[in-house]
């Protein structure tokens, strides 16, 4: 039976005719081979590569294969030799039974393209079965009155071989009675028919024994015997008589067991026993007899099993009615077999991929052929896949259809697809079956590792420990596998190349996570950048790159360190103060500065101890050091200061600075070296002693040189002059101004005029009054650009 089919893929329900999309179908004289039944496994039938025009190597790479249509693996494929096998003994009686030829379809599938082939393989019949009689004895009655020449129906024997193998001949023992007459039946056998030659005489014989032989056409030929005993009846005038020769019904296949088929009728003329009818089934097959039973007595026929369209779609059923005198005659029915939908459509794989690789073209999965054993609409087909799936269903040869990807399938979106194949016949009512199919994405290395931050922002307190884990990159991989495994790698900063990065930092390549790999030092570096490389596993591999920025943060690391007064452990640098001055008067300026930043570098000055407390004063954020009230003769002359300079860090860090302060009524006043710095000096080491006096002689010598070079030029303008400032008629010093610059800690300049006092012993200096720094000087006009200047230690300018 061929059904027709309807495809419907995607739920569209369209009719297709068989379209060649990409398939080839060979030609009516390609594939066509034979093989005789029951050979061993494994016998050969053909090469099939050199049969399709293929190389060994072309035979595996295209992916041949061989599939049966009735989905059961006769043959196989040997793709080493191209070689096409027998996987089993092939039993011709029990793939067609008397079915001739006995014919098994496959096709031959191919990929790259995909091609599908035809071919038809012969099971040729041997000669393994004898003809064989149902029973070993028949008991004829004949009328001793019949007429020469009348043939009775003998039943015929079997032969489950076919064609040539097949009951060719019968033959009968030679008797003086009898011949055998063979005669051909509507369904393409012969039968035997026995045929009186001569009148018979119950009283002479009254019964007769002859011997049937049936004889195939095999080589050598086989036989099968019965036995016929002829039984001759005296005189009875008349026969049955079926009121039909021939009954013609229908029964549907889903007829229930004992349903009435047909009911056949004979009479008979004569009265009494001979006029006793009884029905039997005459020369029935196997499957009739097995199918139907009649009652002997009523000539109803009924159903004694299920009927079924698709195995046998009509029965010819002979049947015989005898009398009570042994005479017999014989009627046909015929049945036909009414289809209905039983039987859903069957959907038969012959090739299948449940994986498909992510980014492919038109890839072919399935490879399915449906069928139906019914027939008419009932065998008719609707064959679709779900809506708004990325795949094509297409229709190729013999019912075949194609499942393929409709398209590049993108495994991060959707990793795997159910598909559920639909096939649904015409009857009524409507039969379905349906497949699923889990078709899973395979993954190929197309997305690069991605950062979760294109830069990345650590700190870390400098002074830290080595191998600090100070922060972690992170990237992540939409593939799968070894594709999405991301592996990390430190990259040299293009601006900077020579950045020593391998001895800062280093990356942890599983997990991302960054070390410090020794202490840093804000002071030395603040900040650095450096890129990291993440990189899959996959072929190739791919990468992506982010940017790794580090700041340094400072610690209160660095104590602060004073610049001004210098403590190099020589000796201290005094300061003076002259007696007349102010509260608030600047005496000095303690300068230091701390290596740290931010609040750990905000400095703060405090006075811890003084000689007279109260007297002086420290401002507490720019170090100056001023007088607190005015001075008074009661004052001691030498002060010492210790000053202590303090960062604003965590916990915070601190120097301290001794200033000496020396009050003088003069700067005529000699300088005279505190106690405690002598005695500090006396305890110094020998050589360090030796060059300090050394280093003072000869700074004595210079001084002294140069005071007596100014002190003549001086007297020598001093006559020429005509006024001045101050007068000193007979002193060796003229009236001159002092000039307090504040180019050392002071933060203004200050002038004093000054004058030596003539007749003084000491010759000590006698401060007059403060002159306004620089602008009075400039206003003032004072011939300035002709007196020479000379700058002492102490930061004053003589003029």
């Amino acid at each position: 039976m061929e059904a027709g089919t309807l495809c419907r893929p995607r739920q569209r329900q369209v009719l297709f005719l068989f379209l060649f999309w990409g398939v080839s179908l060979a030609g009516s004289g390609f594939g066509r081979y034979s093989v005789t039944e029951e050979t061993e496994r494994g016998s050969f039938v053909v090469n099939l590569a050199k049969d399709l025009g293929l190389g060994d190597q072309e035979l595996v790479a295209r992916g041949v294969r061989v599939v049966s249509d009735d989905n059961k693996q006769h043959l196989l494929l040997d793709s080493q030799t191209g070689d096409l096998l027998t996987n089993e003994k092939l039993d011709r009686e029990k793939l067609c039974g008397l079915t001739e030829p006995c014919v098994l379809y496959f096709q031959i599938l191919m990929d790259n393209p995909f091609q599908i082939y035809r071919a038809e393989l012969r099971v040729r019949d041997i000669n393994d079965h004898s003809p064989m009689f149902r029973d070993q004895e028949t008991v004829l009655k004949i009328l001793e009155s019949t007429a020469e020449g009348t043939a009775f129906r003998l039943e015929r024997a079997e032969d489950a071989d076919g064609g040539l193998n097949g009951i060719q001949s019968y033959t009968i023992n030679p008797n003086s009675f009898f011949h055998i007459k063979i005669s051909d039946s509507d369904e393409g056998m012969i039968y035997p028919e026995l045929v009186l030659d001569k009148a018979l005489d119950r009283e002479k014989q009254h019964e007769l024994t002859l011997t049937l032989t049936a004889l195939d056409g095999g080589s050598p030929p086989r036989s099968g015997t019965t036995t016929i005993r002829i039984v001759i009846l005296d005189i009875n005038d008349n026969a049955p008589q079926f009121s039909q020769t021939i009954y013609e019904t229908q029964a549907p296949e889903n007829s229930p067991v004992g349903s009435l088929i047909a009911k056949v009728s004979a009479g008979d003329v004569d009265s009494g026993v001979n006029a006793d009818i009884s029905y039997s089934l005459f020369d029935a097959s196997e499957d009739i007899r097995t199918t139907f039973q009649i009652n002997p007595f009523s000539g109803d026929i009924v159903l004694i099993v299920l009927l079924d369209y698709e195995l046998v779609k009509s029965y010819k059923i002979n049947v015989q009615a005898m009398d009570g005198g042994g005479l017999t005659a014989t009627c046909t029915v015929l049945v036909e077999v009414l289809d209905i939908n039983d039987n859903p459509p069957e959907l038969i794989i012959s090739s299948l991929s449940n994986y498909v690789a992510e980014n492919s073209p038109e890839t072919v999965l399935a490879v399915f052929r449906i069928k139906d054993r019914d027939s008419g609409e009932n065998g008719k087909m609707l064959c679709y896949i779900q809506d708004n799936l990325p795949f094509l269903l297409k229709p190729s040869v013999e019912n075949f259809y194609i499942l393929m990807t409709e398209g590049g399938l993108d495994r991060e979106n959707q990793a795997e697809y159910n598909i559920t194949i639909t096939v649904t016949d015409l009857g009524t009512p409507r039969l379905k079956t349906q497949h699923n199919l889990t078709v899973t994405v395979s993954d190929v290395n197309d997305n690069a590792p991605a950062f979760s931050q294109s830069s990345y922002t650590l700190r870390v307190r400098e002074n830290n420990s080595p191998a600090l884990h100070i922060g972690s990159v992170s990237a992540t991989d939409r593939d799968e596998g070894a594709n999405a495994q991301v592996t990390y790698s430190l990259l040299l900063p293009p601006h900077d190349p020579h950045l020593p990065l391998a001895s800062l930092v280093s990356i942890n390549a599983d997990n991302g996570q960054l070390f410090a790999l020794r202490a840093l030092d804000y002071e030395a570096l603040q900040a650095f950048e450096f890129g990291v490389r993440a990189a899959d596993r996959g072929s190739p591999a791919l990468s992506s790159q982010a940017l790794v920025r580090v700041l340094v943060v400072d610690a209160n690391d660095n104590a602060p360190f004073v610049l001004y007064p210098l403590q190099n452990g020589s000796a201290p640098c005094t300061e003076l103060v002259p007696r007349a001055a102010e509260a608030g008067y600047l005496v000095t300026k303690v300068v230091a500065v701390d290596g740290d930043s931010g609040q750990n570098a905000w400095l703060s000055y405090q006075l811890l101890k003084a000689t007279e407390p109260g007297l002086f004063g420290v401002w507490a954020h720019n170090g100056e050091v001023r007088t607190a009230r005015l001075l008074s003769e009661r004052d001691a002359v030498k002060h010492r200061l210790l000053v202590l300079v303090k960062d604003n860090g965590e916990p915070p860090l601190s120097a301290s600075v001794t200033l000496h302060v020396l009050l003088v009524d003069g700067f005529s006043q000699p300088y005279l070296p505190l106690p405690d710095v002598a005695a500090a000096e006396a305890r110094a080491d020998p050589l360090t002693v030796y060059l300090v006096i050394a280093l003072a002689s000869v700074s004595s010598l210079f001084l002294v040189s140069v005071l007596v070079f100014v002190a003549v030029r001086l007297c020598r303008r001093s006559r020429a002059a005509s006024g001045g400032g101050c007068s000193v008629p007979e002193g060796p010093f003229a009236g001159h101004l002092v000039d307090v610059s504040g180019t050392g800690t002071l933060s203004h300049s200050y002038q004093y005029e000054v004058c030596l006092r003539g007749g003084s012993g000491t010759g000590e200096f006698k401060f007059l009054k403060p002159i306004i720094p620089n602008i009075q000087a400039q206003s003032s006009g004072r011939n300035s650009e002709e007196n020479p200047t000379f700058r002492n230690s102490f930061g004053f300018n003589f003029q």
